[in-house]
């Protein structure tokens, strides 16, 4: 009870010293709180609006080729509801001849099923859809109506027929949020589909049955059903749950990525907790010291301490617990519109509990340190700590106990993470990155102690300042390097996304891609395009769609493949045939077939998906092309150069049978000079109305309006832990404050002058910034190229410009510090602080 009675009347006194822990601890715990409930709140709102997502209870989705009626009719003896879509991509004309690639959907007069659609004017869909005045009904985003220049009640083509739009399409209830990367919606009723001639054999189309469920029915058993009564054919069939996994994979990884930035901070915080105990502590020696000497054992001393810090912890995870709780609703009213489903607002106690954990162990794990120290030191000794620190041989009680709490903070960052391989790595090169720059800081003492002695006194005192008694160069170097390593990693990892999806494109990239060239019609498409000016680099390729049924016969949807390949064995892909390797092919195993090859299909498969897959050369994937099954041979793996935006599939199959199958023909052409695309598309699509046109550098457009978001949204993160690292940099400043203004008035006493004093002092923080933008440097360096190389798969580049900016900012940040903590030190008055002493 002694030690609580004691406690408390330390804490009547204020916690002035420690505010900067609970800002260090509140900040880490706030960022980790509020990433994991707005994961939640996405994750639940997935769960919640998963009906409407997916646009019913269940989903059958044929690919290219259309369901067949006796599947309707069996959904339909349950007492399902029923509704088609058809999904596909076509070019839009407007009256001026302006064109615009929009993504087609075709529906039928029971969608949505759930849900609602909003357009402007409001006056329900099918009604705007239906043929009136002998013209059918066309809606279509805000964007499409802006860049064709048409509105309300004007007419536009579509294929080989004129649609009325009857209004702007603002939302539709199974439509997640998305980047516009190839084309905007508009919206069409599925009867008015095969009058446009859009629909050919091999189109690259996408046809989908949409259920609800009569009450009672469940999705298993209808599933169970549907797969027994059709067991040769390739549809995929969904449910509710399943509304929408490449935004429940985008989230999970987003989130880790946010929590990981959350964790960086929390452990600068970490230090900052050490240096504000330690500090704190110091504050407080003579205290300690006459108690020490009255008696009180080192336990008690240590127990009173450790209640006062644990005390305001939990002040500072509460603070943190509420901001980090708050956030969510903040962000959800500023930039829901943004997100990729409505996220359900509310309080998630699993998630704020994990931050509070984290902020504990956090907590107690830095703070233990100082407070064993300041328990073990004699009464006598305490006087004299702050000018002379005590020696002090760690204890193998307090050792053990530390690396308990720093064990269990590991445990808890691998046991929360979805990825818990990629967690445990992030944990071990945390460690290593704190011991690096504290063996930095060590690193610079003794090198500044080595140094040679400056002739110039500020010189020579500022080279001194890094080494003498009570140094807090390493904190300085922890506490700021951290959270520029951070911001250096997220700088290299948006250098290296923009320079590979932008910068390093090739010279001779593609102008156009066209699509859905039928057969008979390739012969006047290139007759077409080679009579236009400035047209050169035609290419084509035969194109089919494929939905991948099995690997080596394990059905797609129990493939154990790696995250970030999962997304191949969703809907269909790319498939064409060819008797010679593409241009610029690389095997990396296996051979490609001769040239005269008659035998069983095969395929060369893409090298990083065969690794994600576990597949091997002489494995078998089994497709379903046009409703028919075909096992492909692997006879060989490729390393795909996608950045070439030349013509290439994930899956080259040997010619003989798809030779034979319907197919379409997908083109690239080059258009030169620049300003005559225009003229190229509309030559093309007048000519052919079914052949889409997809303009390259619309789509570089798109992309670099993404990437600029994302950048955008990095830096935010990793500034978080920039902002700890300021805020544990200002506690050391602060704690040190008192010291340096002794030694600012020693120094005057003695004839320096404030220029002087301040130069030193300017060259102690100026030399640190630049040593701790060096090692964060290589830190930022060495995770940006684990990240890029690793978990994107993508090729790496070093960046010294961003490098350069990095440690100047450094060195910049460090010197106004360094003024800013010099100036009040420099106004002392020296008697009254010599007769205070």
């Amino acid at each position: 009870m002694i030690a609580f009675r004691l406690a408390a009347r330390e804490l009547r006194g204020g916690v002035r010293g420690l505010r900067i822990v609970i800002a260090c601890l509140a900040l880490g715990v706030a960022a980790i709180a509020a990433v994991g409930s707005l994961r939640e709140g996405i994750e639940r709102g997935l769960q919640v609006e998963g009906r409407r997502l997916l646009g019913g209870d269940m989903e059958v989705q044929g690919g290219a080729q259309p369901l067949p009626a006796a599947l309707r009719e069996r959904l339909r003896a349950r007492g399902a509801a029923l509704s088609d879509v058809v999904q596909m991509r076509s070019m839009l004309v407007a009256p001026s001849g302006d064109r615009q690639l929009v993504e087609l959907k075709a529906v039928d007069a029971a969608y949505p099923l759930v849900g609602e659609t909003r357009t402007e004017p409001a006056g329900g869909l099918q009604t705007m859809l239906a043929e009136r005045g002998a013209l059918p009904g066309l809606v279509a985003e805000p964007l499409v109506l802006d860049r064709l220049g048409v509105k309300h009640g004007d007419s536009v083509r579509l294929g080989l027929v004129t649609f009325e739009v009857r209004g702007a399409l603002l939302s539709e209830p199974d439509r997640v949020a998305a980047p516009t990367i190839l084309g905007p919606r508009a919206m069409i009723l599925a009867s008015a589909l095969p009058a446009t001639g859009l629909v050919q054999p091999g189109s690259l189309l996408n046809y989908e049955l949409r259920a609800t469920l009569a009450p009672g029915d469940g999705v298993a058993a209808a599933s169970a059903e549907l797969r027994q009564a059709f067991p040769g054919e390739g549809f995929r069939i969904r449910s509710a749950a399943e509304g929408a996994p490449g935004v429940r994979r985008f989230v999970e990884q987003t989130s880790l990525f946010m929590t990981l930035v959350g964790l960086t901070a929390l452990l600068v915080g970490g230090i900052g907790v050490a240096t504000g105990v330690r500090a704190w502590l110091e504050a407080r020696a003579r205290t300690i010291a006459t108690l020490r000497c009255l008696g009180a054992s080192a336990r008690l001393i240590f127990a009173v301490f450790l209640i006062q810090v644990l005390a305001l912890a939990l002040v500072a995870i509460l603070i943190g617990v509420v901001v980090g709780a708050a956030l969510p609703a903040g962000a959800v009213a500023l930039f829901g519109d943004a997100l990729p489903v409505p996220a359900q607002a509310g309080v998630y106690p699993r998630s704020l509990g994990l931050a509070a954990a984290y902020g504990l162990l956090t907590a107690a794990a830095f703070a233990l340190w100082p407070l064993a120290r300041a328990a073990q030191i004699p009464g006598a000794a305490l006087f004299r700590d702050a000018l002379l620190p005590e020696r002090l041989r760690a204890r193998p009680l307090w050792l053990g106990v530390n690396a308990v709490l720093a064990a269990a903070l590991v445990a808890l960052t691998v046991a929360a993470s979805p990825e818990r391989e990629f967690a445990l790595w992030f944990c071990a090169a945390a460690a290593g990155t704190l011991l690096l720059f504290r063996l930095g800081g060590a690193a610079v003492m003794a090198l500044a102690r080595r140094a040679p002695h400056a002739r110039v006194a500020w010189l020579r005192l500022g080279v001194a300042n890094l080494y003498r008694p009570g140094s807090a160069t390493p904190l300085m170097l922890v506490s700021l390097g951290l959270g520029l390593s951070t911001l250096a990693a997220v700088a290299l990892i948006q250098g290296n996304l923009r320079r590979q999806v932008l910068e390093q494109l090739p010279a001779q990239a593609p102008t156009f891609y066209f699509i859905d060239i039928q057969n008979d019609q390739l012969d006047r498409f290139t007759q077409i395009v080679e009579a236009l000016p400035g047209v050169s680099d035609l290419e084509d390729v035969p194109s089919l769609r494929a939905r991948i049924v099995a690997v080596n016969g394990v059905p797609a949807e129990q493939v154990q493949a790696t995250p970030e390949t999962a997304w191949a064995l969703w809907g269909d892909r790319g498939l064409t045939y060819s008797t010679t390797p593409p241009e610029g092919t690389k095997l990396v195993a296996g051979a490609w077939w001769a040239a005269d090859y008659a035998g069983p299909p095969l395929v060369s498969f893409d090298a990083n998906l065969a690794r994600g897959w576990g597949v091997s050369v002489g494995d078998t994937i089994r497709v379903n092309v046009l409703g028919r099954d075909i096992d492909l041979r692997v006879a060989s793996l490729r390393d795909i150069a996608w950045r070439s935006l030349s013509l290439n599939f994930t899956m080259v199959a040997s010619p003989g049978l798809l030779a034979r199958a319907p197919h379409t023909h997908l083109a690239t052409l080059r258009v030169e000079p620049p300003g005559n695309e225009g003229a190229v598309l509309r030559a093309v699509t007048d000519a052919l109305p079914n052949v889409s046109g997809i303009r390259v550098a619309d789509v570089l457009s798109a992309v670099a309006d993404l990437l600029g978001k994302i950048s955008a949204a990095l830096a935010a993160t990793g500034s978080v832990t920039l902002v700890a690292g300021v805020l544990v940099l200002v506690g050391t400043v602060a704690a040190g404050q008192r010291r340096r203004m002794a030694e600012a008035v020693v120094l005057k006493t003695l004839g320096a002058t404030r220029r002087q004093i301040r130069a030193a002092w300017l060259v102690e923080f100026g030399l640190i910034g630049a040593c701790a933008g060096a090692l964060a440097a290589v830190v930022g360096t060495l995770a940006s190229w684990g990240v890029v190389r690793f978990v994107m798969r993508a090729d790496w580049v070093f960046l010294p410009g961003v490098l350069s900016v990095t440690i100047l900012g450094c060195i910049a940040l460090m010197l106004a510090f360094g003024y800013a903590g010099t100036a009040s030190a420099l106004r002392a008055k020296a008697a009254p602080f010599l007769r205070n002493e």
